[in-house]
């Protein structure tokens, strides 16, 4: 079971590049961030034409996730976090499919910081955190998989020195995830690479592509139920390489 995770950076922009995807990769799972369009708008049918079932929770302009199944529909379990009820930022949504949930995430960003996009950033990962251990008392394999907006290790990154001011790699973000991870989550792209060096996102100003200049930041953390199925996990680099590309990467594990 390959589930990934995609920030899309705007579905209707990204959607060749999205069904490209989806035709030569195959993933069982497609988990999305930014769609950064109204659920009235989403291309529902161009999906759906791929092969595959998905719930969505849009936006108008920015933000909205959602969960793409192959030859299958997602059983949706949950819109949104709880703890803010005045928070209508389309961040969170979780599903169950064939068995495993799931759950598609995009953390605040969080920049400038100091500021309020930063203290809501680290609401929202406490928000989160909750959840998450909601879920593992389930005792069911889940998979939390998104754009977290956190660079957890300095080897995550192709320079500390460039993002060291930036609230993805502060010490409270960083504190935030490993909170996170503390609880009884497997980060299974470190638990592949545990050297760190592997980038999931490249922006798109300054040649960053070209010179590699990336850092990660899309993660899929595991329940211990789905560690335990943990067959591999990795980047579909080469498609950040196309024309017209999301600055992010698909990202994903397999598990049994």
């Amino acid at each position: 079971m390959k589930i990934v995770s995609y920030n899309v950076n705007g579905i209707k922009a990204r959607l060749p590049r999205l069904l490209e995807y989806l035709d030569e990769a195959k993933p069982d799972v497609v988990c999305l961030q930014e769609l950064k369009s109204s659920d009235d708008t989403l291309p529902v049918k161009d999906i759906e034409a791929a092969g595959y079932g998905a719930i969505w929770h849009g936006q108008k302009g920015f933000n909205g996730v959602a969960i793409l199944a192959r030859d299958a529909e997602p059983a949706e379990r949950q819109k949104g976090l709880a703890g803010e009820p005045e928070d209508e930022h389309s961040r969170y949504i979780e599903a169950e499919v064939n068995g495993v949930v799931i759950a598609s995430i995009y953390l605040p960003n969080g920049n400038p910081q100091p500021g309020p996009k930063f203290d809501y950033k680290l609401r929202w990962i406490d928000r989160l955190a909750t959840r998450a251990k909601a879920l593992l008392a389930e005792e069911v394999p889940v998979v939390l998989a998104g754009d977290y907006n956190v660079i957890p290790n300095d080897d995550d990154t192709f320079s500390v020195r460039a993002m060291q001011d930036d609230a993805l790699m502060q010490p409270e973000s960083r504190q935030g995830y490993r909170a996170l991870l503390a609880q009884g989550w497997t980060d299974s792209l470190r638990t592949q690479f545990p050297k760190g060096g592997v980038w999931t996102f490249w922006d798109y100003q300054a040649g960053a592509w070209q010179r590699d200049a990336g850092f990660r930041i899309d993660h899929l953390l595991l329940s211990p139920l789905a560690a335990d199925r943990f067959v591999g996990a990795g980047v579909d680099k080469d498609y950040r390489g196309r024309e017209k590309a999301s600055d992010h990467a698909p990202t994903w594990v397999k598990l049994r």
